[in-house]
């Protein structure tokens, strides 16, 4: 009975103490916690691929790649246990005989030949950093302990994956992989495998790229010990030990700055997934590097590549290069507020499509207008007179865009793009005006892209995906038919065959849009294409005007060269375009100038036959322009008698006859036998009609048409002109090539000077709306 009591108390003590032991680990750990890493700064900004294209460093300037164990390939896994720790999933930790086996051979070689630790230990020594003595063990044996007690074997594992060092500022088995071998951890060959396995021993000693003999002999030794032990077979082993040492370039990810900047938040996870396409980046991005020398001085570039299917952001460029202070590197163009130019003309043009104000060879005025103080004036050489909608829209000319703008409404049209996903941004308090269409306004180039992902989309806008949880948002912005025929304008194939009845389809081809901001200070060029949107931006950051400098003459080059990268991609990888179905609601129809309707071509009244593209059949009449007052419309009413001559209407034999005319506007750039005088027979001077309503005709004095003005022999100076204008009623316009040149009184007179040589399109405009116009040339 004694011993039985003394064998309870002794059992009662054992226990009292393994209580006490529990209780004091237990209070150990609280005050001690296990210091588990909660660095959320290091984050890296990722392709679609996986490619890491930007890098964020924690506080000690370490990028990691964060990736989990299924992420990395398995000849790595048995390289790293078999030469690391091949007991470590039934080990608590520590590895007795591991200990006991590095004790032995270290003292007998009296020297460290081998450690004991196990991936346990080094996983908890880079979580707490200890001296290498006697207290240094002991505090890496507590923290072994207490990762194995709160983490699992498979956790363990991963914070080694992504804790280990393998020199610089690299830590991670991926970060490593993408460093010095430019491809994903779960592509190792099994050299690749057995050389990062080995690096995290002696990281800096060990550094492939600038130790590569002293990485390949340590490699080869793991490569051994793994056909030792036989986890690979001989003949994988013999193969990996003939591999040559091969490193792609040392370059750290560098891709995409200003995006990765852009969605870098104090939210974001370690890895920022985006839809780029690294290639294609990394192809733009020295694409752009080799333009820098045709740029002017600190003149920056963006460029946007958009996949028009899925709307994902294939390539981001919002500068020439970050590190160009110069050229204002660090500001990100794609997503800055600019001056649009033209590029919102064909969103006008598809507008005025669906609202039955025009088709696609309507009759529109080229010549000089004005609005109060507004005189809008054209970008190119002078004015055309009547142009053709198609026309007016693939040349930009400014003057018939105002017109239709004037007639849709600017504040319905800019109430339009903002509900179909293009805000327009006004200075506070503006409302918007005619000056809208002319880049009067603010937009962003990203916006502008997903504006002309409409033609690409039937009608509808979606807004860009830069990350591939993004959802894909449509907003109608214009019907089907209107889409396709702007696009068709815009990609050069503006009339349709001259048979009606000719089959209607949509070649892929690339159709594209140039804007110039006023005083030169942006240039675009918006493109889509049969897979993708190109946007392209050039100009200073600041603002500052480049003269000179415009979109079809800058950033054009620029979006075909994008266009022919992304075009030969998809030839090499056999992607053909698709083909586009036509709306059924689009037709052709042939119509004559200048009423605008359909009507047989022996009609007397169709001046001139073109062939339009409609929708649903319909034939809207010539557009005329309201701010210009008429005496007669574009139809006369008059009657002739057998011999053809204007009467009275009770005159015996007088016959009714409708004679079509076009906007007196026009009658400066009209052949005369189109003129009214022409086309509105003489009067019967038996039978005179009632007089028709005239006007003095306006005319210009100072220089004559076809005129050859010298320059002043032997002078630098000038050549000097004073102009003046008979005929017409109120004050004066005066336009040279299309720009403003200044206004005068009913009598006075402008003057103007001529430094250059070549050919010069003078034209006025009175209150009245009548114009006159000449050309003449400088020469020496």
């Amino acid at each position: 009975m004694a011993g039985c009591a003394r064998l309870s108390q002794l059992l009662r003590w054992v226990l009292g103490v393994v209580l006490v032991v529990i209780a004091l680990l237990w209070l150990a750990d609280r005050l001690w916690p296990l210091p588990l890493p909660k660095d959320g700064l290091a984050r890296v900004v990722l392709a679609e691929d996986g490619t890491p294209l930007w890098r964020f460093a924690d506080a000690n300037g370490v990028w990691r790649y964060p990736v989990q164990t299924r992420e990395v390939s398995p000849y790595y896994l048995d390289a790293l246990l078999t030469y690391e720790d091949r007991w470590f999933y039934q080990h608590p930790g520590v590895n007795p005989l591991a200990l006991v086996r590095a004790t032995w051979q270290n003292l007998a070689g009296e020297r460290v030949v081998s450690g004991g630790s196990t991936l346990s230990m080094q996983v908890a020594r880079l979580l707490d950093p200890h001296s290498r003595t006697f207290h240094g063990k002991l505090r890496q044996l507590w923290r072994t302990a207490q990762l194995e007690w709160h983490l699992s074997k498979a956790e363990i594992l991963n914070l080694y994956l992504n804790r280990a060092p393998f020199g610089g500022t690299l830590q991670g088995v991926a970060a490593a992989s993408w460093a010095y071998l430019g491809k994903s951890p779960a592509q190792l060959t099994h050299a690749e495998a057995a050389l990062l396995a080995v690096l995290p021993q002696a990281p800096s000693r060990l550094r492939p790229d600038r130790h590569p003999q002293r990485a390949q002999q340590a490699r080869d030794k793991v490569l051994r010990r793994l056909a030792e032990f036989k986890e690979w077979p001989q003949a994988a082993v013999d193969e990996a030990l003939e591999e040559p040492l091969l490193l792609a370039p040392r370059l750290e990810p560098s891709l995409a700055p200003l995006l990765a900047r852009r969605l870098n938040r104090p939210d974001s996870p370690p890895l920022i997934r985006t839809t780029l396409d690294a290639t294609l980046q990394r192809r733009l991005e020295d694409l752009l590097l080799g333009w820098r020398a045709r740029l002017p001085e600190h003149t920056s570039a963006a460029i946007l590549v958009v996949e028009e299917e899925s709307m994902a952001v294939r390539a981001y460029l919002g500068s020439v290069d970050i590190n160009d202070a110069k050229r204002f590197g660090h500001v990100d163009m794609v997503n800055a507020l600019r001056s649009p130019g033209s590029t919102l003309k064909p969103f006008l043009y598809g507008m005025a499509l669906d609202d039955g104000l025009i088709h696609s060879e309507s009759l529109l005025q080229d010549v000089p207008r004005r609005y109060g103080d507004y005189r809008p004036g054209n970008f190119s050489m002078g004015f055309t007179g009547a142009v053709p909608a198609s026309t007016a829209l693939s040349s930009s000319l400014n003057l018939p865009a105002v017109q239709l703008l004037e007639a849709y409404g600017p504040k319905r049209f800019a109430a339009q793009m903002r509900i179909g996903g293009v805000p327009l941004a006004l200075p506070a308090l503006a409302e918007p005006s005619l000056a809208l269409i002319l880049g009067g306004a603010g937009s962003r180039l990203e916006d502008l892209v997903s504006g002309y992902s409409a033609f690409a989309r039937d009608g509808k806008s979606a807004t860009l995906r830069f990350q591939p949880d993004d959802t894909l948002r449509e907003r109608p912005l214009l019907s089907p038919g209107a889409a396709w025929i702007v696009r068709r304008i815009l990609s050069g194939q503006a009339r349709p065959d001259r048979d009606p009845r000719a089959e209607l389809v949509q070649r892929p081809v690339l159709a594209w849009k140039t804007g110039t901001s006023y005083g030169f200070r942006d240039a675009w060029a918006i493109g889509v294409g049969p897979r993708y949107l190109i946007g392209i931006w050039i100009g200073r950051p600041d603002g500052t005007p480049v003269p000179g400098q415009f979109g079809l003459a800058s950033a054009a080059p620029l979006m075909l060269q994008v266009h022919d990268v992304l075009t030969n991609r998809d030839s090499q990888r056999g992607i053909s375009a698709p083909v586009k179905a036509v709306p059924a609601n689009v037709g052709v129809a042939a119509i004559c100038w200048p009423l605008g309707q359909p009507m047989s071509r022996t009609d007397p009244n169709c001046r001139r036959q073109r062939f339009a593209w409609t929708l649903d059949n319909t034939t809207p009449p010539t557009l005329q322009a309201l701010d210009q007052p008429l005496s007669v419309g574009l139809m006369e009413s008059v009657w002739v008698n057998a011999k053809g001559l204007r009467v009275d209407a009770h005159c015996p034999g007088a016959v009714a006859r409708n004679i079509a005319l076009w906007p007196a506007p026009l009658e400066p750039w009209l052949p005369r036998a189109e003129r009214r005088e022409a086309r509105i027979p003489a009067a019967d001077p038996d039978c005179p009609p009632p007089a028709l309503a005239a006007s003095s005709p306006l005319s210009i004095v100072g220089v004559r048409e076809g005129d050859q003005l010298r320059l002043p022999a032997g002078s630098q100076q000038a050549l000097q002109l004073k102009l003046s204008a008979l005929g017409g009623s109120g004050r004066r316009w005066w336009f040279l090539n299309g720009a403003p040149l200044g206004d005068s009184a009913n009598q006075d007179s402008v003057n103007a000077s001529f430094e250059r040589l070549g050919r010069y399109q003078l034209s006025v405009l009175d209150e009245a709306g009548q114009t006159a116009r000449l050309e003449f040339s400088v020469v020496d």
